[in-house]
């Protein structure tokens, strides 16, 4: 047995220039003539310059009691009164108390082995057609950027309350990729979202529409809750790169893109100290068209979203001349 050994890894030395031919630099495939077939993989030609370290022999021998208690003969196999090796894969592990070889007869594993440099690089290369498709929630926050300051609505009287007034979108998306290399992807992404904006109002006023423009009216008792709240179809597009680790773990992204949409519904709800709670449908005065700009950025696997709206909120001189800005995380 010791004669063999010798024998494979004088093979394994002098066999390095067909071994490239025939199969990559970091693997060697030594073939007997009983079919007994023996499949090295190493990560580089170091990593079969390490099996000086090992015990061949004794590996051999405690393969060989392996091999006799694997149950329903699915690894072993006879035929001709030969015995050898069909589809197993030995995993052997170096530890400080000695030798572990556990055996899986999976012909899948083998065959992933076989060409494990293969399946490496079609692994990296598959993602440039995938599609990801996905079913995503946006939950943040709003608030108005004034853009001037009309006689009519001094910019005290439609404050809002950072807190109470929110976003919320429910958004199906997908993100195929355009570029992609070992550590970096270019991707677009792209979807149909339903978005809320809750405009919360600070103050005890209620908007109202008006003959001509929005009007905001002091409601004679203390509200518990004053909002508008608006409803729009829209379509955000995205370029998306993204960084991934030496792992293949994703680690940051960053994109930059922008949006269009288009109202469908707006109301008033009003909260009074009853609990009694009333909803007003109009469109007051709002821009039916949306667009603006929208950025998302993640950092592992928590990713947030920015938008701005380009155009005002309200129609030029029937409401304040404010715009959207959103803010918050996506899941």
């Amino acid at each position: 047995m010791l004669k063999i050994m010798a024998s494979i890894l004088l093979l394994a030395s002098v066999s390095g220039a067909q071994a490239a031919t025939d199969s990559p630099a970091d693997s060697l495939v030594i073939r007997f003539a009983n079919r007994t077939r023996m499949v090295i993989y190493a990560p580089d030609k170091a990593g079969i310059q390490a099996l000086l370290n090992y015990d061949l022999n004794k590996i051999v021998r405690e393969m060989s009691m392996k091999l006799d208690s694997v149950p329903n003969g699915k690894t072993a196999v006879s035929e001709g009164g030969d015995r050898y090796l069909k589809d197993t894969v030995l995993v052997v592990t170096k530890k400080k108390d000695g030798i572990t070889i556990v055996i899986n007869s999976d012909s899948a594993r083998t065959d992933s082995i076989r060409h494990r440099r293969d399946y490496e690089k079609s692994s990296v290369r598959r993602g440039i057609n995938s599609w990801s498709r996905s079913v995503d929630f946006q939950i943040g926050l709003n608030t108005f950027i004034n853009q001037s300051t009309l006689p009519a609505y001094p910019t005290d009287i439609y404050s809002l309350k950072p807190l109470g007034s929110r976003y919320f979108a429910v958004a199906f998306s997908q993100r195929p990729t355009l570029i992609k290399g070992k550590r970096a992807r270019l991707s677009l992404y792209y979807a149909i979202e339903g978005s809320w904006n809750n405009y919360m109002f600070d103050n005890n006023v209620v908007a109202r529409k008006g003959a001509t423009q929005l009007e905001f009216e002091q409601y004679p008792e203390q509200l518990k809750k004053s909002k508008l709240t608006t409803f729009a179809l829209q379509v955000p597009v995205v370029p998306r790169v993204s960084f991934y680790n030496a792992a293949g773990r994703k680690v940051f992204h960053l994109g930059v893109g922008g949006f269009i949409g288009y109202r469908l519904d707006s109301y008033t709800k009003i909260k009074r100290p009853n609990n009694d709670k009333v909803h007003d449908h109009a469109s007051y005065y709002l821009n039916d068209f949306r667009y603006g700009l929208v950025g998302h950025i993640g950092i592992v696997r928590t990713s947030l979203f920015v938008k701005y709206d380009l155009n005002p909120v309200f129609q030029t001189g029937k409401g304040p001349d404010v715009r959207t800005l959103s803010f918050g995380i996506i899941f």
